[in-house]
């Protein structure tokens, strides 16, 4: 179920909060679990009980860790949690790419191609399982004790708003909430629920879905009429849909957390205006960067190893969150990528970015367009032609830019604006201020409230005469 579709918004989003706001404190996180059985039932019912299974064997083995003293049997709870997770993760994920590349590699020796039954991507399942892993690890660390009510470690793994596409919310960061949300049950709170859930479903419709059917358009065009303007401004309009569809996603989902008393951690902080590639991934995606870092990158050393070892670490860790967004050598390409960038980051970008200031935005920004490309495209050799072509290599000769609605080019105006209008300082400041932390003067709360109502009218008018809805985030 997509939150920007008719269904999530006209039904099972205002049954849900009525019947949510109306019961006692005691029952809702029994709402809250239910509706989010319905909410993952309603897309993936065949993988609902594998689900469920999952969460039950890793709630057993987590409390025979945390009842065990040995920690040397603590760590073989761990152990096996881990492999029951991931290998999860990597049959459903990763099995067709492996067989897939099996078979290439058998045929091109002589041999008959493999042949299998297609194993089908259960939704969510990246996002599950690195917030199973959390929950274990953290246990483990010592961080968090493990809840005693299999019922509210459920409505962690599985509460809806987070569920499909993030964000990656960390055990630590909500268990308290999961057992007593009263401090953020408050009207403030619930307005800035309201508020945020709107400018994302905005950011979805009204901005990356108009761009997204010119950036398929162009993506889908055969090279050899493809020019080099139009490539370029294929990669362009994707670059701006991606940003708008996931950090869309994130407003709503942060929102949704809101108006139930939760409060999920940031997952987008304007990336666009980033100076460096190091900055960029401070600000894209911020939860699975911060995932990474901790579960990942500082236990390979961090920052305490020779220089060539934490190159090598960098590299790593963005190769496997390349892996992570997709089973495809395009997007082990695109983790490479920016892990290449990071480590020139250190080496001397940095140094020079400082030097030029503000201006060092330009070359991000181009540097992530062009990864952009490597993510977009279908398979790794799409990506290298498309590349080329936008280089002044492609096999069509040079055009104007190609003609398309006011529409598509008010659209991408509007959205150039947004992405790079908080590297005017006061900008920034004043959506960490006044968005993220949800405190409101009445004036401002009437203010918001217009500007929310003219907002939801004009995505609900756009999702009705539309059929053109995706979430890009869905299949990862």
């Amino acid at each position: 179920m997509v939150f920007s579709s008719t269904l999530f918004l006209f039904y099972f989003l205002p049954g849900f909060l009525l019947l949510y706001f109306a019961v006692p404190a005691r029952l809702k996180n029994v709402v809250a679990l239910v509706g989010s059985l319905i909410f993952y039932a309603w897309g993936g019912l065949n993988f609902l009980a594998l689900f469920l299974a999952s969460v039950v064997l890793n709630f057993v083995l987590i409390r025979f860790m945390d009842a065990t003293p040995e920690r040397w049997k603590q760590r073989i709870f761990l152990i096996l949690s881990i492999i029951l997770n991931v290998g999860m993760l990597f049959y459903f994920k990763y099995a067709n790419f492996f067989l897939d590349n099996a078979s290439a590699v058998r045929a091109y020796f002589g041999g008959p191609p493999l042949t299998w039954e297609k194993v089908v991507l259960p939704i969510g399942i990246s996002f599950f399982t690195f917030e199973k892993l959390t929950y274990t690890i953290d246990v483990y660390r010592g961080v968090n004790k493990p809840l005693k009510s299999f019922w509210d470690f459920m409505l962690y793994i599985m509460l809806f708003p987070k569920m499909i596409a993030g964000p990656i919310v960390r055990f630590h960061e909500i268990a308290g909430q999961l057992t007593d949300r009263r401090a953020f049950d408050t009207v403030d709170q619930k307005l800035a629920g309201l508020f945020r859930f709107v400018i994302g479903l905005a950011k979805k419709v009204l901005i990356a879905n108009v761009l997204g059917q010119q950036a398929d358009n162009i993506f889908n065009m055969e090279p050899a009429a493809l020019g080099t303007a139009q490539a370029w401004l294929g990669a362009l309009a994707y670059t701006f849909q991606i940003y708008f569809d996931f950090s869309g996603y994130s407003d709503m989902a942060i929102g949704i957390g809101r108006m139930m008393g939760f409060q999920f951690p940031e997952n987008f902080n304007n990336p666009y205006v980033s100076r460096s590639i190091t900055e960029f991934w401070q600000r894209w995606h911020i939860t699975l960067g911060r995932w990474m870092r901790d579960y990942l990158y500082i236990p390979l050393g961090g920052n305490r190893v020779h220089p060539s070892r934490l190159y090598v670490n960098l590299w790593t860790v963005f190769i496997l969150s390349g892996f992570w967004h997709g089973a495809a050598w395009n997007f082990i390409a695109w983790g490479a990528f920016h892990g290449f960038f990071l480590i020139l980051d250190r080496l001397f970008l940095l140094r020079i970015y400082k030097k030029i200031g503000a201006l060092s935005i330009i070359p991000t920004f181009l540097i992530t367009v062009v990864g952009w490309v490597l993510f977009r495209a279908e398979t790794l050799t799409q990506a290298l032609v498309y590349a080329k072509t936008m280089f002044g290599q492609g096999l069509a000769p040079d055009a104007v830019l190609p003609q398309f609605t006011r529409e598509f080019w008010f659209t991408m105006g509007l959205a150039a604006v947004a992405s790079f209008a908080a590297a005017v300082p006061p900008v920034e400041r004043w959506e960490l201020g006044t968005l993220a932390k949800g405190h409101f003067s009445l004036r401002s709360a009437v203010g918001f409230s217009l500007g929310t109502a003219v907002l939801l009218i004009l995505s609900l008018s756009y999702i009705v005469g539309s059929s053109f809805n995706p979430f890009i985030y869905f299949r990862f």
